[in-house]
């Protein structure tokens, strides 16, 4: 058995020539929304694909083999539900609908611009015909959603982007400043400033900011040397 432990998402940075010589591998989606499987891929060899956790393997994904070959997956046709809009009784919006009674329920789907696409249930399939909506069985290959919150795995994900706070590097308590700061002058036994030194005034509480606080002229003390007749 040949191991394989890495998935590369829809064969990403891989040359044309190399997924065209690539063995493939057919899988329905009850075994690609598993992480650990076994499968014969076309070359005739049995594979056993250990990946993290939580991981899907959708169509067009490449795995990786402990020997370095690669293996494309193919996301087989397999019998699916699909619902359509009746554009006699209804609207598109009927889907929408449609999409979030089974959301409700936990049903994984496939979602199109045009239709939605879900396993076979014949109790589901008969609440979407209450509804105006016209439900046939094909089959067709099955991709359903992710999930946003989908641990591990990848599903629509944007290349990219972040939704994030991207620009946390630049800014700085919510706001960037364009220009530098002088430091501030501190005055000192050896600042050779030709000025008198007043005592700081205490730190007036509630003052608002930008609001220059005067000193208090220092009070004048009596002593021997003071030059005052008193």
């Amino acid at each position: 058995m040949l191991t394989v432990n890495k998935l590369i998402p829809r064969g990403q940075g891989l040359a044309a020539v190399l997924l065209k010589r690539a063995a493939r591998v057919e899988l329905d989606w009850d075994v690609r929304q598993k992480s650990r499987f076994d499968a014969t891929d076309s070359s005739g060899r049995t594979i056993g694909v250990f990946l993290p956790r939580g991981t899907l393997v959708r169509g067009g994904d490449v795995l990786v083999a402990e020997d370095g070959s690669l293996i494309q997956v193919v996301a087989a046709a397999q019998p699916v539900l699909v619902v359509r809009h009746c554009s006699e009784h209804g609207s598109a919006f009927d889907l929408l609908r449609a999409a979030y009674h089974l959301g409700n329920r936990h049903v994984p789907l496939e979602l199109r611009p045009d239709r939605i696409q879900l396993e076979p249930d014949h109790v589901l399939a008969d609440m979407l015909r209450q509804m105006h909506l016209i439900v046939s069985e094909e089959q067709v290959a099955f991709e359903p959603e992710g999930g946003a919150y989908a641990a591990g795995g990848h599903g629509h994900a944007h290349a990219g982007h972040d939704h994030g706070h991207a620009h946390q590097a630049d800014h700085d308590h919510g706001h960037a400043h364009g220009h530098a700061h002088e430091p501030v002058h501190v005055h000192g036994p050896d600042c050779q400033h030709g000025h008198a030194h007043a005592p700081a005034a205490p730190a007036s509480r509630g003052k608002p900011l930008g609001i220059a606080v005067t000193a208090a002229p220092a009070p004048h003390v009596h002593g021997p040397g003071c030059g005052h007749d008193h």
